[in-house]
């Protein structure tokens, strides 16, 4: 699968049933090549006028399933949430 695949899909929380964005990069292990975390952009802010300070940075065997259109994942959003 392609980022370009991953950044199609939403992603979801399965424990607030929040709907957390879309996949905007990933994160490798430079020793093993692995992708060890997906990075989502935060919420925009100003009623979606101006860009997003924050982003979620979510561990890779936070994510329950992929499927065709939806990533669910099972997080605490408040300890994924990261301040840029």
């Amino acid at each position: 699968m392609r980022l370009c695949e991953f950044s199609k899909k939403e992603v979801i929380n399965v424990s607030d049933c929040k709907c957390l964005g879309c996949v905007c990069d990933l994160k490798f292990d430079e020793c093993s090549g692995q992708i060890c975390a997906m990075i989502i952009k935060g919420p925009p802010k100003w009623f979606h006028l101006v860009g997003c300070d924050t982003e979620y940075v979510i561990d890779w065997k936070k994510i329950v399933r992929i499927g065709p259109d939806v990533i669910l994942v099972d997080i605490c959003a408040e300890k994924c949430l990261r301040k840029l």
